[in-house]
């Protein structure tokens, strides 16, 4: 080989060094998806129940490819799976079938830590997160016991190289306590910052705090909303993710002095499907977040609100529900 092929040769090695040098450092994307409260009233239940059982198969496909597109999609059950009888407000129990259609539509986390997650105690929820492990889908908010959340809490998970910790809490169980060993997590301060910290030994490039909180039906957020969203930016957090008020309230995106995006709130994702009727309870929205790791520095490249509503439809005599994008 001559001088002059040798040196093509480490010319063209240095190259792809440098490609794949440049793909780890400066290509790391994860785009994120988080939907609102999935509900199952008494009216969905009726709707979905044909020849035997439960039909699904209206309700996502008109967003299945939003979804999908994500890497991480999360979504927030704001029901139990706890058997039969099935029924929705004010005590729900979703059929299972529920939450098979939107692990099909493309979801990967389900958030448990809302006020319903005990409507049907403790076997409400052991069974709920069984059912959920029977599908493979990761989950976090409320678990069995003391030593399940010790191992699995904040929920972790590395894609494409970016490390992102879940939290998620609830104000409140409708009044229910757990039975112990259950827990669920409720918003403290101690606590939540105690889990901040586990999230930062963990290495965690992106903290993201997902808080059922907030007032019914309310279009703008209260002054404990803003306290709370602020002690966890304060504390770390780089995205807090609010649901609960059935409606849809601000986005607040914060910029550094360079105009680059340092932390996100948004303060309720509304409703993401659900048999409500009341003024804006049937509109929501989805928040897909991109972000992006150059070296070591991992930032929220982009955030953007995706407007949906829950549709019906006639179906001999039945109603189909649909989420469409608005």
């Amino acid at each position: 080989m001559s001088i002059k092929q040798t040196s093509i040769s480490i010319f063209c090695f240095f190259a792809l060094v440098q490609t794949i040098i440049a793909q780890n450092f400066f290509d790391q994307q994860v785009t994120l998806l988080f939907a609102g409260d999935a509900m199952q009233h008494q009216s969905q239940i009726d709707n979905a129940y044909r020849d035997g059982q439960y039909d699904y198969s209206s309700y996502f496909q008109s967003v299945q490819e939003l979804i999908e597109q994500a890497d991480i999609a999360v979504v927030n059950l704001e029901a139990t799976l706890g058997g039969k009888p099935y029924k929705g407000y004010p005590m729900f129990s979703a059929p299972d079938e529920y939450a098979v259609a939107l692990r099909n539509a493309g979801f990967d986390i389900f958030l448990n830590a809302n006020n319903h997650i005990l409507d049907r105690r403790s076997k409400g929820l052991h069974r709920t997160l069984d059912v959920l492990d029977s599908l493979n889908v990761q989950h976090t908010g409320v678990f069995r016991n003391q030593e399940e959340r010790d191992t699995t809490y904040p929920l972790l998970v590395d894609k494409k190289g970016i490390r992102i910790a879940f939290l998620n809490y609830t104000y409140d169980t409708n009044g229910i306590k757990p039975t112990v060993p259950d827990h669920v997590n409720y918003i403290d301060r101690c606590q939540i910052h105690q889990d901040i910290e586990q999230a930062k030994a963990m290495h965690a490039d992106i903290i993201i705090a997902n808080m059922h909180w907030g007032i019914e039906y309310k279009l703008v957020q209260n002054k404990e909303q803003e306290n709370l969203a602020q002690f966890l930016i304060q504390e770390g957090v780089d995205i807090v993710m609010g649901g609960h008020p059935h409606v849809v309230q601000p986005t607040q995106i914060n910029r550094d002095s360079t105009e680059k995006i340092s932390n996100v709130i948004v303060y309720s994702l509304g409703n993401f499907i659900s048999g409500m009727t009341a003024a804006n309870t049937t509109r929501g929205k989805i928040v897909r977040i991109v972000l992006q790791k150059q070296y070591d520095t991992t930032q929220i490249a982009n955030c953007e609100d995706i407007l949906v509503d829950t549709k019906k439809k006639r179906n001999g005599n039945k109603i189909d529900y649909e989420v469409v994008k608005q």
